[in-house]
Parts: C-alpha cells; sequence; structure tokens
C-alpha cells in the first residue's frame, strides 16, 4: 500500500508547487473570468440598475447613454442587466451539465474499467453510439421536442456529457487497478465497491478536474446556442444566447444589443480555456517537477 499515499498526493502537490500556473498572464486572467462571473452571478440583483422583466418603450433600441450604460434593446429592456442576469443564467446550467455529465459518466466508466467483461461491453457500446451524432445535434432533437426549459437544456446537455468522462475514468481505472496499493486493498478483504470510490477514482481525480474546466465553456456556449435558437431558455428569461438572437435583427440600427452579450459570451469562453490550459499544466507531472 506504499503507492497509495504519493499517488493521491501527486495533485496537491502539483497544485501547491504550480499554483495554476498563476504567474502567467493566461492563468490569471482565467481564474479572474471565473470569479467575476460567479460574482456577477451571485449579485446579479444588485448590480442591476432595472428589473430583468422591466421595459421601457420610449428608450427601445437607445444607444449607451447614462440611462442605459449598455443601451437597451427590443421594448426597451436594458442590455446591462439582461447581460447581468445572463451570468446567473449561463453559471446554473453549465454547472448543473457539469455535475450531472460528471457524476454519470465517472460512475459508470470507473464500473466499466474495473470489472471488465460484459460491464464494459455494454458501457463502451453505448458511449460509442451516442459519440456517433455531434452533441449539438442530439441536444437540438432533445429540447425541441421536450420544450424551452432550463432543466431541459440541462438533461440535454447531460445526455451525450457524461461520455467523455466515461471514457476518460475508465482509461484512467484500467490503468490503476493493478497498482500494488489496489492489489494489497484486495488482499485486506476490500470490496469492489470500496476499491473503486476510494482508492481508483481518488487517484484519477486530476484528469477528470481538467475535463471538467473544459466542458464548463462548452456547457456555456452550446445554452447559448440553443437559447440563440429559441430551444434553450424560456421566453422571458434572460440569457446572453436570446439576447444576440434579439440583436441580430437590428444590426445596422442597435448594434450594441448583439455586441455586449456576445462578448461576454467570448470573454467567459476564453478565460475558462485559459483556466483549463492552468490546471492541465499545474497536474501535468512531468511539467510539474
Amino acid at each position: 500500500m506504499s503507492e497509495s499515499a504519493p499517488a493521491v498526493a501527486a495533485a496537491p502537490a502539483a497544485f501547491s508547487r504550480r499554483g495554476f500556473r498563476l504567474h502567467t498572464l493566461g492563468g490569471r486572467f482565467g481564474l479572474g473570468v471565473a470569479v467575476l462571473l460567479v460574482i456577477t452571478a451571485l449579485l446579479a440583483p444588485v448590480l442591476s440598475p432595472y428589473s430583468p422583466e422591466a421595459i421601457e418603450l420610449s428608450a427601445e433600441l437607445a444607444p449607451p447613454g447614462a440611462g442605459h450604460l449598455l443601451g437597451a434593446g427590443e421594448n426597451g429592456i436594458d442590455v446591462l442587466t439582461h447581460v447581468l442576469y445572463g451570468a446567473r443564467v449561463s453559471l446554473v446550467v453549465a454547472f448543473f451539465a457539469v455535475i450531472v455529465s460528471a457524476l454519470v459518466g465517472v460512475t459508470l466508466g470507473g464500473l466499466a474499467g474495473y470489472l471488465g467483461g460484459w460491464v464494459d461491453e455494454v458501457v463502451m457500446r453505448v458511449v460509442d453510439v451516442l459519440l456517433a451524432f455531434p452533441g449539438i445535434l442530439l441536444a437540438i432533437f432533445i429540447t425541441s421536442v421536450l420544450g424551452p426549459s432550463l432543466a431541459n437544456v440541462v438533461f440535454a446537455l447531460s445526455f451525450t456529457g457524461w461520455t467523455g468522462y466515461a471514457r476518460l475514468a475508465r482509461g484512467q481505472v484500467l490503468t490503476l487497478r493493478e497498482r500494488d496499493y489496489v492489489q494489497a486493498a484486495r488482499a485486506l478483504g476490500g470490496g469492489n465497491a470500496r476499491i473503486l470510490f476510494r482508492h481508483l477514482l481518488p487517484n484519477a481525480a486530476g484528469p477528470l478536474l481538467i475535463q471538467a474546466t473544459f466542458a464548463f465553456p462548452g456547457a456555456i456556449l452550446a445554452e447559448a446556442s440553443l437559447s440563440f435558437l429559441g430551444l434553450g431558455a424560456p421566453p422571458g428569461t434572460p440569457s446572453w444566447g436570446a439576447l444576440v438572437d434579439q440583436g441580430t435583427q437590428y444590426l445596422l440600427v442597435a448594434p450594441h444589443v448583439a455586441l455586449f452579450p456576445g462578448l461576454a459570451l467570448a470573454l467567459t469562453v476564453l478565460g475558462f480555456n485559459f483556466l483549463g490550459d492552468a490546471m492541465r499544466d499545474a497536474l501535468d507531472p512531468k511539467r510539474s517537477q
């Protein structure tokens, strides 16, 4: 069992030595974007100058100014308010989509890698079938059948999102299951569930955490894409994708309606990708030495 402690301690050691590579501009930028998104989502009611349901017909499509810092959209909605509340929608959908996908994928992939046999065959064939279809097309099909709803968006994104975690968890378990500490746990009478969830999956946490970090901006972008098509957030719900869709009708007369939510979306996705790169470097044993 001597290998267990070094293996488990590898990830924290990398964090302490590398500090997520925050001495690089990309790492600091990514962490700053992530923190800013969380703060914006939590404090949206405090930071927003108007209610997201408020309309002001006299200010319809008004350019950025004193009354509306980022301008106004259709029916005089405040763009800044919808951008702030849209951060909350994006964060909630991405968080639950990633959590559900990770829980399902890691569990099924871990069982497939550890048990092998028919369990491995069934899980991996299901993964292969789902991966044969583009994920966004399946999400569009599911949300078009179930209707626009944030819960349906989470379900649609999780329906195919778990496959990446399953393949990664299976590969990690296949690599770790013959280690000495696993054999020692078996000799001491450890059950399959204890070995899998106490010894194997914790030692595979680093790559799985990186997978989740990169999946987060993907979920945000997918939610915005579905809302842009009218299949994501219900009508009236502040969403970056819905606001961009609204702004495309007024690009020549009021480009700010689509510009600012589009910039918020691009900045968020870029920041989380930089954060994922920093975490991958921090958890890479070859780079952390």
